[in-house]
């Protein structure tokens, strides 16, 4: 009892650390979309005006997209779908074609699918930094119009030194975001209920009656402003993408008591204050503010919209992981920031694109308004690719009755089907920005990923079976020089190109021969005890594969050394790593289309070291080149 008693506290106290960590990390993106939301609703996008009638419309909404998208849909239903406690669509797709008894041509449709999705969160990546600092700075002008020649400057500036502190990592700053963010929401909170209680009557939006008033009186105009309203379920897809770091229950419980409540009495703050000054419709967040609080909350506004950035940021590394390890992008650099945390990841290539495309957007829109109007269509096209693989697993892998399954799928694919739709009435004023980007990103995860398996299928038609290569080991025509060679091959079942290269050529065979296959799962983590399997297989040959999850980097220098365990001495100075280097060229007989060819060898030129990526020691390893014709 006393023992119960005594962990209790200790429970609460590390759920109560974990839901204030997730506040900082999670709720960034979603947690300044007030700044921008309401503004865009009664702005020349949608051509509305603050009327009575149009306030209570566009309140009741956005209360109710809230409600069925956020909490219904990725609170309650799709924070269900963990890959082995990760998430991301990248994720999903993984455990979606991990089913049994699915086909090959089913799981490219999934491989497909989630490569869309991931391709589209990319491409909201770039909008959400360029839209979220340019918003908070953009409070300078509310109380004077001096300050506009450098909104821009002091917004790029922001944007600049964000990013270049991206490689020294967010182990040093990380605890500070959740509580920087409580603050945050805290007053958002008090803002808008300052405001309600001299308009209670703007409670009456909590009503779906008023927002289906509106759609049948506007129409047309409803379904654009369908649009505006998706900007306040930006960085949704983050509860679901970080279960991994928090766990559900932290999201859940910062969402449903901190952070839904202040969302909700800001808007209806906002909405209240518009009922009774429309013309402060030109920005009514900034106008909720008392004249003495206008400049210390930009300053608060702009270290949650840098809060929300280093969250998209950190997001876009923690994807660019995912598709390297399953095979979906090039092998990247990344680098580890953190002893401790291993989420905590650094990807230079990455990181630098993405301030280039920030920069250009925020060059290319110059205010937060006119990037809103370009928002949405990355955002509810990732949702929607959410929905479609979630209703998958739940109708294969979870054996969701199909009387359940009907009617709340139907409601979620009408609702994010509905959003998707009303935002590519963006397109022409700046939504293709997004389009393209997911467009390019996905031709060349496409074409990586049929290229690998193109080489695959070259590789595997000059691969020598075991039972040859024992077959031609003749102990009197071989030397046998002392220590231990580890051959890495794709293939578990096949000896290695490299060394039937060294044997072809030099006649030379070590002591002990590890044939390795590195193997990257679609799964996220591998517990230790089955990180590696051997098998002996006569003449000092042994076989042995080493895996690892989409969620880890391969250290194969370090984690080899569990071979001692098998009887097989690696002994650093004495251990050495062939490694076989493909020049991919054009041939004679192509796999792929001749664009998709000239693709993939560029992208193959990008590539990391696979010395580097399978992190093996440089000064050991050995690289024989072969030519690969796709």
């Amino acid at each position: 009892m006393s023992m119960s008693a005594a962990s209790r506290p200790a429970d609460r106290k590390r759920a109560a650390g974990l839901t204030l960590a997730a506040l900082g990390i999670v709720f960034g993106d979603i947690g300044t979309s007030p700044l921008y939301t309401v503004q865009t609703c009664f702005s020349d996008f949608t051509g509305l005006k603050p009327t009575p009638d149009n306030v209570l419309g566009m309140l009741s909404l956005i209360t109710w997209a809230l409600i069925i998208v956020v909490t219904l849909k990725y609170v309650i239903v799709v924070m269900r779908a963990d890959n082995r406690g990760e998430g991301g669509v990248l994720a999903l797709m993984a455990l979606v074609s991990r089913e049994r008894g699915i086909s090959e041509r089913r799981r490219n449709v999934y491989v497909i699918i989630g490569m869309l999705g991931a391709a589209l969160f990319y491409g909201d990546c770039l909008l959400t930094p360029a839209i979220s600092v340019l918003s908070a700075v953009e409070g300078l002008n509310v109380a004077t119009t001096a300050f506009q020649p450098v909104i821009l400057p002091i917004a790029m500036v922001v944007l600049i030194s964000l990013f270049a502190m991206q490689s020294f990592g967010t182990a040093g700053i990380g605890h500070l975001f959740g509580p920087i963010m409580l603050i945050w929401f805290a007053i958002l909170f008090v803002l808008g209920v300052r405001q309600i209680v001299q308009h209670p009557e703007v409670l009456m939006a909590l009503s779906p009656h008023h927002a289906f008033a509106f759609a049948m009186k506007h129409k047309t105009g409803a379904f654009i402003a369908l649009g505006a309203v998706t900007l306040a379920l930006t960085g949704a897809e983050a509860l679901y993408a970080d279960i991994g770091h928090f766990g559900r229950n932290p999201i859940r419980i910062a969402w449903l008591i901190v952070v839904f409540p202040a969302l909700l009495a800001n808007y209806y703050g906002q909405g209240a204050l518009l009922l009774g000054d429309p013309s402060a419709a030109s920005n009514p967040f900034f106008n909720l503010a008392p004249s003495w609080a206008l400049y210390p909350l930009v300053v608060v506004a702009t270290m949650a919209t840098v809060i929300a950035s280093q969250a998209t940021i950190s997001g876009a590394f923690s994807m660019a992981q995912q598709a390297t390890l399953l095979g979906l992008s090039p092998r990247a650099r990344i680098q580890h920031t953190s002893p401790n945390e291993y989420g905590q990841i650094y990807v230079p290539a990455m990181n630098w694109l993405q301030l280039a495309g920030v920069l250009g957007i925020v060059l290319a829109f110059k205010t937060g308004p006119d990037i809103a109007s370009a928002y949405g269509i990355a955002v509810t096209g990732t949702m929607l690719i959410t929905t479609i693989l979630v209703l998958t697993l739940a109708v294969r892998g979870w054996k969701w009755p199909w009387l359940l399954v009907v009617p709340l799928f139907l409601l979620l694919l009408v609702v994010d089907g509905a959003l998707f739709s009303a935002n590519m009435t963006k397109f022409d004023d700046g939504g293709w920005v997004p389009l393209t980007i997911a467009a390019v990103l996905f031709i060349g995860m496409w074409t990586w990923y049929r290229g690998r398996h193109a080489v695959q299928q070259r590789e595997h038609e000059r691969t020598v079976p075991i039972e040859t290569l024992l077959d031609s080991i003749e102990p009197e025509r071989l030397y046998r020089t002392q220590g231990t060679a580890i051959y890495l091959t794709t293939f578990s079942d096949a000896a290695s190109n490299s060394l039937m290269q060294n044997l072809r050529h030099n006649g030379v065979l070590h002591e002990h021969v590890v044939l390795l296959t590195v193997h990257l799962l679609e799964e996220p983590f591998v517990a230790p005890e089955d990180r590696l399997r051997v098998r002996e297989l006569g003449s000092g040959l042994h076989r042995a594969v080493l895996c690892y999850g989409f969620m880890e980097k391969p250290d194969v220098g370090h984690d080899i050394a569990s071979l001692a365990s098998e009887g097989i001495p690696v002994d650093p100075p004495q251990t050495s790593f062939f490694l076989g280097h493909n020049n991919v060229v054009s041939g004679e007989h192509p796999l792929l289309p001749s664009w998709q060819r000239r693709l993939f060898l560029m992208l193959s030129r990008l590539a990391a070291s696979p010395t580097d990526f399978l992190g093996l020691p440089a000064n050991q390893t050995v690289e024989l080149g072969s030519r690969i014709e796709v």
